[in-house]
Parts: structure tokens; sequence; C-alpha cells
């Protein structure tokens, strides 16, 4: 009933930038948590940023001070604005959020979107 849309991803040289975007869209009734995660080729997924619905945000010490997660609650949307790539950068980005459905008994669960792939030149 919930769906997760990221976009955004693709291909840039090192140093340059990329804006993610992922919209939640279905039968909500509030977002709370929403982040972004990534899979490097070989790795775990890890956690690059999240962000509450407050607007209070955490980030990988890898990532701090070059990419800055924010939101647009009225959208139900969260962006990763990407400065000053690496290679080391590159996976497939994972859209995540905390939401509560509509339903005669309001539920809580964990969504994810389906990813996009970001991959940074060197």
């Amino acid at each position: 009933q919930v769906q997760l849309v990221e976009s955004g991803g693709g291909l840039v040289q090192a140093g340059g930038s990329l804006r993610l975007s992922c919209a939640a869209s279905g039968s909500i009734f509030s977002i709370n948590a929403m982040g972004w995660y990534r899979q490097a080729p070989g790795k775990q997924r890890e956690l690059v940023a999240v962000i509450t619905s407050n607007y209070s945000a955490n980030y990988a010490d890898s990532v701090k001070g070059r990419f800055t997660i924010s939101r647009d609650n009225a959208k139900n949307t969260v962006y990763l604005q990407m400065t000053s790539l690496k290679p080391e950068d590159t996976g497939v980005y994972y859209c995540n959020a905390d939401i509560v459905i509509v339903t005669i008994m309001p539920d809580e669960s964990d969504y994810w979107g389906q990813g996009t792939q970001v991959t940074v030149s060197s």
C-alpha cells in the first residue's frame, strides 16, 4: 500500500554533485524518520543519513560535511544532496522510511525503496 521511489542517481566524476530524491506514496497517515542507506559492491548496507520528522539530522562520519539530508513533509519526500563526491561513494542508495499507514488500526512499519545507482568515477 505504501511505495518509496528514489530518483536522481547517475554517473558523475569525482568532485561532482548529485541530488537524490525519494517520494513516499500510498495510504500514509504520517512519516516519522526518513533516511538514506547505501551498499557498495561487496559490502554491507550502511547508513548514510537520517532525518526525523522535526528535521533533526544525523550522518555517517564518512559523509559529514559533504552530504546534506532534507525533507519536505508536505510532499512526503526526502532528499540527499551530495557534493564533493568520491569514488568510494559509489553504490546503490536506498531510501528508508518509518511510516504509519492509514488502516482500521494504525500500523507503523519500516519501508524501503528499490534503490538508485550512484557511480563516481575517478
